[in-house]
Formats: structure tokens, sequence, C-alpha cells
């Protein structure tokens, strides 16, 4: 039966409203309770010359209407009307409201906040020096709306302890407790809005911004709020500046087109303005006058839904703008709650019986608390029925209940009789209080504020006035919907609005001038890499890793050695494989042959012995390729050198034998021939092995070789190698070999043969000039080789230095065996036949006539 009662009102309402009759909405602000709630909301505003003329503390007057305003406050009356019609909440007890306007001015709303503290029924505020007792007329403030009056009320309730909950505040420096003690909102904190709004431009690549804020304590703290953002993310302010509010005899137009010629003036492409909604009319009027460059513009939700901007003419021409507007619960009632309203204050007699009802004392101190409301239409406020923050009033409300809920005690059947609720007890309740709005659970924390998620906004243009339309949203991370946003430049490309381009993969920033957004891109040397794409220097890759030239990682660096498997060493292999085979050939002929004149002239036993020792020496070349160890090290040098000295040992004895004979009397000849032969020949051969196996020793203790990693010498990998400690030491172990070898040349280079005999001198001649070659070109070619490749050097020239003996002294011997053996005769090889006696008697010209 309600429904169509109601219906039918506002059906008659609208067609008397046609007829332009005063309304009485003016007189539905106020309303009797057992507990009464004040309000500041802005109705209207107020006229800069008339502010900016006061001499006396007269009331400035309010002339121009917010519809947002009276919307706001029919949203905290259908709030308390809901209250009280529950039975769950606050029980048997009814709440009143008491609503004024502050006309967006400090000084305006002073009078409506006075007049909250004086008693009830009173204009009156006793001082005294305990207000514990003190009962004001109201038990708490919804309001006001805009940081700069909350500064200025927050102060003036916070002496008194009366709870206070803005709805539209978002100041960071009214979560100060200290300052603030009985501050609340129902709104974030301006931080939470300039995270989301520096994770926007994070997100799009805007790191080259301008910074524009109202001249006033709202834009100023949000500036620096900003500031300290984008500087922990690496975005860089280009230009920062404050937009003057509009004040009557103020140098307005030439501070503006300052900010505005600095920004229009570089390459910035994005401005964020944290300014409230006159200073962002002042600055847009300029800005669509001058017909400056489009931008993107990154809004405050001071400005982002005012009638007073977004009704600017011109507005289209500025660019894209985008804002963050917190999400609350949709309210579906209030657009037919509002239209009720409307419908009522229509009513003449509805009216009649309000004006006797609600009558209150401050109506000959203010006056009609809205004038302009009581000449308004549905058309008027329709624009901003869904307004976001007509739900953060209602919340507002809601806390307050629930918190003098809590402190009353009260239950499902009731509230206890008891003294009133005082405002200080009430704060204590609403300190990290949770409460239920519009099916929302919300929750105070210490600060006062509360979480609620942001929707990003875009406007579109499809009229006069620009609609909101939802591209993303942040609750606490940020989503865009990428694809929904229209940008205004041509395509429906994204601005760009950096400063320097993007570096390359492998390359860092170098700044130039002040700014880190301003840089040059430079290319990351090998051995380094780009860790972070904000960089300003390459990182250096570990010892143990590697990086070519514009890397944007590291390498583990890979061990490098002489390979098995590498072509120089497969080579190597063949060349060991050769001459190792030769030695034992040539080894098993000689054993095969050993009482012959040939292997008895070449030393019999001895022969073999060397044989045996050349064979070592191939073997010991085994020791040089793979990954070096400690003991692969230390047994290098001496496994080579100990048996070729053994090797050499035995050539010196030939030689000495053959000098012996050539040089000596045959007297001196026999003698010593017989010694070189026997059992000396073989202490000869173990002392001269004893002297190199002290020098060996003497090497291996004094400066043993290490094993080394090198992580410079090769640019991607690491060098494991054997090092040498000591070249001289090295050079000794060498002197006995090079002593026995010249030696041996010595006693051979210039002795001849006797013609018809073998010429056993000069292979021994040719084995020492093989020797002297290989080692006298090892050296240079040790020096400067590679030091990879040096144990490819030692290996060739040990293998070099076997093929050389093998060549010149064996092999020609083996031949005679196996080719010529007709000459393997005592008389050939050996001096001796029937006349060799008589020979020797004779002396060596005889010898050489009878033989020839």
């Amino acid at each position: 039966m309600l429904r169509p009662a109601v219906l039918g009102l506002s059906l008659w309402a609208l067609l008397h409203l046609g007829t332009g009759a005063p309304l009485c909405l003016s007189q539905q602000l106020r309303m009797k309770g057992d507990y009464v709630l004040g309000g500041l909301f802005p109705l209207g505003e107020a006229e800069e010359a008339g502010l900016g003329s006061r001499t006396r503390p007269s009331s400035p007057v309010c002339t121009r209407f917010s519809s947002n305003g009276l919307l706001w406050a029919l949203a905290m009356k259908m709030a308390v009307e809901e209250i009280n019609n529950r039975s769950d909440l606050l029980p048997g007890l009814r709440l009143g409201h008491d609503l004024f306007d502050t006309c967006s001015e400090p000084v305006v709303a002073m009078k409506p906040s006075l007049m909250f503290l004086a008693k009830a029924d009173s204009r009156d505020i006793a001082a005294y020096c305990n207000y514990t007792q003190y009962q004001p007329r109201v038990l708490a403030v919804i309001g006001p709306h805009s940081s700069e009056l909350a500064v200025v009320t927050g102060k003036f309730f916070g002496f008194f302890l009366m709870p206070q909950v803005s709805y539209g505040a978002g100041m960071e420096l009214l979560s100060a407790r200290e300052t603030f003690p009985s501050f609340f909102r129902t709104v974030p904190s301006d931080r939470v809005q300039l995270v989301a709004a520096a994770e926007l431009l994070q997100e799009f690549g805007w790191n080259w911004v301008a910074a524009l804020g109202s001249d006033d304590e709202y834009g100023r703290q949000g500036l620096s709020i900003f500031s300290a953002l984008a500087a922990s993310r690496g975005i860089c302010i280009a230009h920062e500046g404050l937009v003057p509010l509009p004040r009557a005899n103020s140098p307005l137009l030439g501070k503006v087109q300052e900010v505005l010629h600095q920004v229009n003036q570089s390459s910035v492409q994005v401005v964020l303005l944290f300014a409230s909604a006159r200073a962002a009319h002042a600055l847009f009027s300029y800005s669509i006058s001058s017909k400056l460059s489009r931008k993107v513009w990154v809004a405050s939700e001071a400005w982002l839904t005012s009638d007073l901007v977004m009704g600017l003419p011109g507005m289209a021409q500025v660019g894209t703008v985008l804002g963050f507007l917190q999400r609350g619960a949709q309210l579906h009632k209030f657009s037919q709650y509002v239209k009720t309203r409307l419908a009522l204050a229509a009513d003449p007699a509805f009216c009649a019986a309000l004006g006797e009802r609600e009558q209150g004392l401050e109506e000959d101190v203010v006056g009609r608390r809205c004038p302009q409301c009581d000449c308004i239409t549905l058309q008027n406020v329709s624009a901003g029925l869904n307004h976001h923050q007509t739900f953060s009033v209602y919340a507002a409300v809601y806390s307050v209940a629930q918190a003098l809920h809590n402190a009353l005690q009260c239950s499902a059947s009731g509230c206890p009789v008891q003294d009133p609720v005082k405002p200080w007890q009430l704060l204590e309740n609403m300190y990290n209080l949770t409460f239920h709005a519009g099916g929302l659970t919300l929750r105070f924390n210490s600060n006062g504020n509360v979480d609620m998620e942001y929707d990003l906004k875009l406007w579109v243009w499809q009229g006069p006035v620009p609609e909101l339309h939802d591209v993303g949203r942040f609750n606490g991370s940020l989503w865009i919907d990428s694809p929904k946003i229209r940008w205004h430049t041509s395509n429906n490309q994204k601005p760009v609005s950096q400063c320097s381009r993007q570096c390359q993969e492998g390359q860092v920033r170098r700044v130039k001038g002040f700014h880190s957004c301003c840089y040059d891109c430079v290319d990351c040397k090998a051995g380094s890499y780009r860790k972070s794409p904000d960089d300003f220097a390459c990182t250096f890759c570990g010892r143990e890793e590697w990086s070519p030239e514009r890397s944007t990682r590291c390498f583990r660096r890979r061990l490098r050695f002489l390979a098995w498997g590498e072509p120089a060493v497969l080579l190597l292999l063949l060349l060991f494989g050769l001459a190792l085979g030769l030695v034992l050939a040539a080894l098993g002929l000689f054993i095969r042959h050993r009482d012959s004149p040939l292997v008895q002239a070449s030393g019999g036993p001895l022969a073999c012995f060397g044989l045996v020792c050349l064979g070592l020496v191939c073997i010991s070349v085994l020791l040089f390729p793979g990954q070096p160890s400690p003991a692969r090290c230390l047994a290098q040098q001496p496994s080579s050198h100990l048996p070729l000295t053994g090797c050499l040992s035995t050539f010196i004895l030939q030689a000495a034998e053959i000098f012996v004979e050539s040089e000596l009397p045959l007297s001196w000849a026999d003698r010593l021939s017989g010694c070189l032969r026997g059992p000396w020949a073989w202490l000869v051969v173990l002392l001269a092995m004893l002297v190199e196996a002290a020098l060996c020793a003497w090497y291996l203790v004094a400066f043993p070789p290490e094993v080394v990693t090198d992580w410079r010498m090769l640019p991607t990998e690491a060098l494991v190698h054997c090092r040498t400690r000591s070249w001289v030491s090295f050079g000794l172990v060498h002197a006995t070999n090079t002593t026995l070898a010249f030696l041996c040349f010595l006693g051979t280079f210039l002795v001849q043969s006797r013609p018809g005999r073998y010429n056993r001198a000069r292979g021994l001649t040719f084995a020492m000039l093989a020797y002297f070659i290989t080692w006298v070109s090892f050296v240079p070619l040790l020096a400067n080789v590679q030091v990879v490749l040096r144990p490819a050097v030692q290996m060739g020239a040990l293998l070099l230095c076997v093929l050389g003996i093998l060549a010149a002294f064996h092999l020609p011997r083996c031949y005679l065996l196996v080719r010529q053996p007709e000459l393997n005769t005592p008389e050939f090889f050996l001096g001796r036949g029937p006349g060799d006696a008589r020979d020797r008697n004779d002396g060596d010209t005889g010898n050489q006539g009878k033989h020839e």
C-alpha cells in the first residue's frame, strides 16, 4: 500500500515542481533525536570577491548551489532514517541530524562547528577547566568534504575529543593521531591514491612527467608524497609547480601562465594534477583559452568528478583524463529516496508540519540552511545520483551508529538505560571499529582510515559533460583494461612521455644533467652485464663467469686445458705412436741380434738400455694432455728428463770410446776401452742419472710446479695449467742432458773413422745435433706460445728429440741388420780380424793401408 502512495506523491510533486513553486527541502536538513549527529556539506559556494574583501567577521554569502553537496546531505539523512527503522542497531533509540553548509570555505564552516559544540537547546559554549561531563548538542560530526576544511575543523573538534568522520578528506596529514586524535574518514588516505597513480605511470612507461598541485595544504602535501614515490620508482619530475587558488586581487594569471608554459615547451606528455577543483578550474581555463597542446592528465579525486571542472567549455580539448575513485557499494534505494524527499518538499501540508516540528534555535543565527535547495528540480541533481562519495557519507553515519551501539552495550532487545554517552566516550569505541554499511564490512585502522578499492576512471566525451568509464582498478596492485582506453593521439596510440629512449638489451644508462631519466645508452663491455633495465652501471661478472658485449647475464666459465680430443693432441698422439713403435722395433731387433758385431759396436746391453730409456721418454708425454693435477705437474719433468739422461749417458760412453780409439795412443786406447765397456760403464750411467735425479729432486722441493686456474688469460674460459714457479730451476733440470749432449758432440764431431769400417761417430754427431736443434727451438717457442699450448710444445719437443735420435743413430743400424746383414761383421764394426793386431803395432797409417 505504501509504494503506490509514494509513486502517486512523486507524480504529483513533479507536476507541482513544474510550476516553479518553492520547496521546503532546506527544512528537512534538521531532525531531532535522542542523539544528534552534525553534518558539514558543501551545499553552496561563496563569491570570491566577497571573501577577499572581508574586513569584519561577518558571514559570507553562499550564492552558488552545489548539487553534489545536497545529495551527500540527503545520503546522510537516508542513513539516519534507515538506522532509526532498524531493530538490530540502536533498538529503541532515535538518531537525529543537524546539517549545515560549509560553502567549501573554512571561515564559513567554523560557525556550524561552533554551534555543534554548544550545549543542547542553547547557542552557548561554556568554558570549563574539565570538559569530561560536558554534553554538546551533537554527539559526532559527519564531514567536511575537503581536506582544507578538515584540517581546520579536525583540530577544533580534537580539542573536545568529539568524533569527526569525513567522507572526502584524503590528506595524509589527517592520519596523524597526535594532531587529529578524533578524526576518522571513510575514504582512503591520499597516499593510497598517489601510490596507484605512480603505478599507473610505471605501467605505461611514463617516467618523464610534470607534477602540479594546488597552492594549499592539500596540493603541497600531495606533491610531497608523490615526489617521494616517484623518486623510489624511477619516475622523474621534469616540472613541479603550484597552481594558485583564485583569489581577488591575486596575480593568478601570471603564475598559471608560467607553470603551463614550462610544461608545454618540454617533451612531457603526462601531467599529474593533484589540486582542488577551483585550482584545476583556473588552470584549465587558461589552458583552453591559450590552446595549449594536449596532454595526459592524471587527476586527483578532488577535481576528477567536479562539476566545476567537467562542465568547463572546451574541456574536451585538454587531452586524456585519467584518475582513481574509491569503489563503494551501490546504494540502489538512493535515487528513489531523493525523488521521495523532493516530492515531500513540494507538499505544502508536509512542509507546514515539518516547520512546526523541526524548528531550531539556529535558524535566527544562520538563517535558512540552504535557500538554493528550495529552488531545484530533479534534473538539477540527477547527474550526481550515482556519485562515488555518496556511499562514503552513508558509511560514515553507520560507523558512528555502530560505535554508539557498542558504547551503550545495546543488544537485540534494546539498549540499557544509562546516562547519555559523551563524545569522548563514543570516541573510545571508534578506534579500530569494524562496522557494516551497504553490504560491505569496513574497519577503521589505527590511523582512522579505511581500506577500499579504487576504480581507474577515464573521461569519455559523448556530450557536453564527460562520462566516467571504468578502465581498471587498484586494490594494492594495479590492473588496467588497456583496450578500453581512448587516447587523444592519432590512431589512438598510447602517448610516450620519456626523456630518453629505452636502452636496448645489454646497455645501461649514463645520466646527463640532473634527472636520472635523461641519459645516454652505453654498451656493457665483455666481462660485464646489465643486471636490471634501470641500472646506471654495468655489473661485473664473477671470477668464475664471463659475458660477451651487451649481455644481460653471465655464463659459467668452462675449464680450459690441453684436452685429449684437441687436434694438436691427436696429431701428437700419432707422432707418439710412431716414435714408440720405432723404439720398440729397434729394441726388438737389438735384443734379437744382441751378440752381433753391430749391436756390440753400438754398446750391447747399454744400447738396449738406451732404447728402453727412449721408450720411457715417449711414454712420459702422456702426462701432459688432460686436466692438470698436482701429481701430474710434479711428475712431468722428472719422468721425461731422467730417462733421457739414461739414453744420453750411453751415448757419452760410445763417444768416449770412439775418441779414445781415434785420438789416443793404442796403449792408452786398449786400457781405456776396457773400462768404457765393462761394469765401469754402468757406473757412469748410474752417476749421470743420480745427478739428474738430484737436480729434479731439488727442483720439485725448492720450486715445485703447481696447478693454477687463470681466470684472466682467456675471455670465456678458465685456464688450468701447471705453473712453473722458477724458469731458472727449470733450465737447470735440462743442464745434465745438455752437458752430456755437448760432450758427446765434442767427442765425435772431428773424429774420422778408418776406411772400410763403420763410422760410429757420424751417427752420434747427428743425434746430438737433432737434440740441440729440438731444444734450442723449444725455448723461444715455449716463451711465445699461449699458455694452454705449452704442454703440447713440450710433448712435441720430447717426441721430436726421440725421433731425431732414432733417425740419426738407431734406425741406420736397424737398416743394416735387416737389409745388409752381410756387413754385420767384426771387421766392419769392431775392427777385429786376422791383421788387426799387426795393424795396431804398425800404427794408424799402416793399418789403414792394409785395410784398404
